[in-house]
């Protein structure tokens, strides 16, 4: 590093140092609720040489997820807190009504032992459970993988297909429709019924309804944040019975009912 290049540097250092202090300086002026303010300051989208990020308008990226490099997620999808999709060393596309559940990682080939190049592939209305490890792999629309599951390089998922939870699909593996795959390495387990079929679709379904909720929940400014904390406390624990009896009627505030369509179905039956 020459001359010039130590003076930007030193210029560039105490400058994120002052910016520093006066962070700390205004949570000092905030007291006490400089500690509750809900926001993050994680990056989820990141660039990384030319390659950037494309996310849909109307997809929902979780604060604390990190979506990194050649990566397209598409319309209604959603990638939840904790993921990782690193696309660096190759490209990542992740379809429409897709769902990515927390701390799930997807990454992409650039070289195995089979010399194939390997981006990660995830068509439409896919499910993609907790914590799982997809990588240089292609899932198929409408496909399920289940919590846990680890995917190598070269497999297939086709669609209308299932990997169990906890699975271990080797390299180069493909798992035709309408099959439930499982154990370590896996191996088919048995034929699904109609009913799951339907149910990976419903899944993702219910999971797009769901992320419009965080979506929403996050973006709501601070002061919203804490009226509505003052709301709930204020019609918390009430007696329906006791108030009817004093003849009071109290209307739920807007503000504190759910959406009908992430509601447990006890509740939309009342």
């Amino acid at each position: 590093m020459g001359t010039l290049g130590r003076a930007i540097y030193t210029v560039g250092f105490w400058i994120r140092e002052t910016g520093q202090a006066l962070d700390r300086l205004g949570g000092r002026l905030q007291g006490n609720y400089h500690i509750q303010e809900q926001l993050s300051r994680h990056r989820t989208l990141m660039n990384i040489f030319d390659k950037a990020p494309v996310v849909d308008k109307d997809a929902f990226v979780a604060p604390g997820a990190s979506v990194i490099g050649d990566v397209l997620v598409g319309r209604g999808s959603s990638i939840w807190y904790g993921c990782v999709l690193r696309g660096d060393v190759n490209s990542i596309s992740v379809g429409s009504g897709t769902n990515i559940q927390d701390n799930s990682l997807v990454h992409v080939a650039k070289s195995n032992l089979s010399g194939k190049v390997l981006p990660t592939i995830i068509g439409d209305n896919v499910t993609i459970g907790h914590s799982a490890v997809v990588h240089g792999c292609t899932v198929e629309d409408e496909a399920f993988v289940g919590m846990g599951a680890t995917l190598l390089d070269g497999v297939v998922v086709e669609k209308h297909a299932m990997v169990a939870a906890g699975a271990l699909v080797k390299q180069n593996t493909r798992i035709p429709t309408g099959e439930v795959w499982g154990g370590n390495p896996a191996r088919f387990l048995r034929k699904l019924t109609d009913e799951e079929i339907a149910f990976i679709a419903q899944s993702a379904t219910n999971y797009s309804n769901l992320a419009q909720v965080h979506a929403a929940e996050n973006a709501k400014p601070f002061d919203e944040i804490e009226f509505e904390k003052v709301l709930r406390k204020k019609f918390a624990n009430k007696d329906e019975e006791y108030d009817s009896m004093l003849g009071v009627v109290r209307e739920l505030p807007p503000e504190l009912i759910l959406p009908s369509n992430v509601l447990p179905d006890e509740h939309k039956a009342k």
